[in-house]
């Protein structure tokens, strides 16, 4: 057994955790140690694995508050790494005995269901909802408490949905009515996530922006992991959601939408757009009309607020954000985050008009 105590449990090795979670870890008050679990079994993944440990790098390059930052940490709190793959009586061992958390940051197929989730025997043919499962009844069977757990996952009620799959694991395994009682005991956190985390750095690290977010909505007993200002617990996450896909992501495919009428340069990035006259046209939008609609909510300042961070966000010298990039899946992306927003707005002001965004919107039923 090492003599290495790591409270927090992560599962997912991307440069975002890097640069996001693993960095406040580093920089929080107090400091966590993290066991780094890679569950997916990518070979390319693997091979990350072994740089973790020890210190690796985070540079954070950008403009905040109309400064230009540029510098870079370090960050020594990963203190062990593990696969599902090849050590999973080691990663059942730390989940048991050490852990007051589990993290995870597993991408957009994580939680999607295996053939092994309900009837297999082998973690390596399971989601990772299925092998949290697993990992979370050997710890109520050595008698160990609930544990907090956070997911990351870019899905709306991301707590919730794991909270959800693997209690429908757990039925179908027939697990017994004490077990299912402790897992309602553990506390699924609802969390949202917002840093731009633009390249990695060999064998490990990234560069990342200085804007960083990492909500997580409150509930009884639920804490964050660590102090530090990028987590803040908040009471409604929707507020946050409406913020980053209403502000963030929409002005993005504001942005996107102009330069493809414009027959723009196929190599343009955001910063570059934000210099001329598309950016100029997007931002006129975002003041004249998506503020108005945020208002019709009560979220006028918090909106103005958000909406200055984007700005400042989208003008980063540093990142190399082309539109190109962001315009993949467009159609939808308009319904996602244009449609999606008038039909918000429209819930509590039913004549509200947005004329340059109800042209945009109705592009994507052209498409």
């Amino acid at each position: 057994m090492s003599d290495v105590t790591t409270p927090i449990v992560q599962f997912g090795t991307s440069r975002f955790l890097q640069a996001h979670a693993d960095l406040f870890f580093q920089e929080g008050t107090p400091q966590r140690a993290v066991t780094v679990i890679q569950s997916s079994g990518d070979p390319d993944r693997r091979k990350r694995l072994a740089h973790l440990t020890g210190s690796y790098p985070v540079r954070i390059r950008g403009l905040q508050d109309g400064k230009t930052v540029d510098e870079e940490r370090c960050v020594e709190i990963v203190r062990r790494t593990l696969s599902t793959t090849t050590d999973w009586d080691e990663v059942t061992r730390v989940v048991t005995e050490e852990a007051i958390a589990i993290l995870s940051n597993t991408g957009d197929s994580g939680y999607d269901p295996l053939p092994g989730d309900e009837t297999g025997n082998d973690p390596r043919d399971m989601s990772y909802p299925a092998k949290l499962y697993h990992l979370l009844a050997h710890r109520h069977s050595a008698g160990a408490a609930p544990l907090d757990i956070f997911p990351m996952e870019l899905i709306s009620d991301n707590g919730i949905v794991l909270r959800d799959r693997v209690t429908q694991i757990a039925r179908a395994r027939s697990a017994p009515d004490a077990l299912m009682n402790w897992l309602a005991k553990c506390r699924w956190a609802v969390s949202l996530v917002d840093r731009i985390v633009s390249e990695p750095i060999e064998p490990a690290g990234a560069v990342a922006e200085p804007y960083a977010l990492w909500a997580i909505e409150t509930q009884p007993g639920l804490a964050a992991p660590t102090s530090h200002p990028a987590i803040r617990m908040v009471d409604d996450i929707e507020r946050i959601e409406r913020l980053k896909l209403h502000i963030l992501n929409l002005c993005h495919t504001v942005l996107v939408q102009l330069w493809m009428e414009a027959n723009g340069e196929s190599d343009l990035t955001v910063n570059a757009a934000m210099k001329g006259s598309l950016g100029q046209r997007m931002q006129a939008i975002a003041e004249t009309e998506v503020l108005r609609g945020f208002a019709a909510h009560g979220m006028k300042d918090a909106a103005a607020d958000y909406l200055a961070t984007t700005l400042e966000r989208f003008r980063n010298p540093f990142l190399e954000h082309r539109l190109s990039d962001i315009a993949q899946n467009h159609p939808q992306k308009i319904q996602r985050r244009i449609g999606a927003f008038l039909e918000w707005v429209r819930e509590v002001e039913a004549e509200f008009e947005a004329p340059q965004l109800q042209r945009i919107a109705s592009k994507e039923n052209t498409a």
